[in-house]
Formats: structure tokens, C-alpha cells, sequence
């Protein structure tokens, strides 16, 4: 599981150390693409070949999935973490998530992991902060 919130720098090539947690996850390799709210979402291979699996398959006539194919396949980029546990993080993807500094917030979410900006990262905690009353009520519904 992908867990955690750990804040991180891009060194001055672009690449980013995956929090050491998570490496051992990704041992196979991962996909990072383009995620959902702005960010960049990184996948272990064998989830990412489930979830591209299951897009594909959806209908092409619908428009909402051709734009989730787009999305998801069109700045899908695959890595194997080098000796330091680093990828590089790819230009159109840190434009795409408004990553401007060298500064990132890795956030963990499960099965997947996510790449922020630290103030967009912010402001979607704040927003989370807001709907708190909806979220558990969203939570009381599940068994566990």
C-alpha cells in the first residue's frame, strides 16, 4: 500500500526521489501520468496494467472515455527507479500538475501515489478540510 505524505525536491535535472517507503512496491517498475485534480499519479506496473486494461476496454463511443484514455495514455511515461530510488519527473507532467519550483508534496493513496505541488497539495486538503461532514457520511457507508 501506498501510504503517507512525504515532502520532497526535484534535483536540477528534473528527478525526484521516490519516498524510500515505496520503493520496494515499485521494484517492478511504474507508470506516472497525468492524475486526477491536477497532479501526477504514479502506479507499480502490474496495477497500472489492470487500470490501462480496464480503460481500453471501456466504449469508444462514449466522449468521457475517450478523454479518460486521452488522459491517462497520452503522458503516460514507464520507469524503473534508477540506484537512488529516482525517476524523472517529465516536463509536460510537472507543467500539467503547476509544479514550478523544485519543491513537491508525495502523497500516497493506497494503490496509487500522487505527485503535488506543495500549493495545490494545500488547497486540496483545505478543500477535504471543508467536506469533512460528506466524507464521513461517504465512510459510515462502508464495512471494515
Amino acid at each position: 500500500m501506498f501510504l503517507g505524505e512525504y515532502e520532497h525536491s526535484l534535483d536540477d535535472k528534473g528527478r525526484l526521489a521516490i519516498p524510500a517507503r515505496f520503493r520496494t512496491l515499485l521494484k517492478g517498475g511504474l507508470v506516472i501520468t497525468r492524475g486526477y485534480d491536477h497532479c501526477v499519479m504514479g502506479l507499480a506496473m502490474d496495477s497500472w496494467q489492470k487500470l490501462a486494461d480496464q480503460v481500453s476496454d471501456l466504449p469508444p463511443g462514449e466522449l468521457h472515455s475517450r478523454n479518460l484514455q486521452r488522459l491517462l495514455f497520452s503522458a503516460a511515461a514507464e520507469f524503473t527507479l534508477d540506484k537512488q530510488g529516482r525517476i524523472l519527473l517529465p516536463q509536460n507532467l510537472r507543467d500539467y500538475a503547476s509544479i514550478e519550483g523544485d519543491e513537491v508534496v508525495v502523497v500516497g493513496v493506497n494503490k496509487y501515489f500522487e505527485i503535488w505541488s506543495p500549493a495545490r497539495w494545500q488547497e486540496t486538503v483545505a478543500a477535504m478540510d471543508s467536506e469533512t461532514d460528506q466524507l464521513v457520511a461517504q465512510l459510515t457507508t462502508l464495512k471494515f
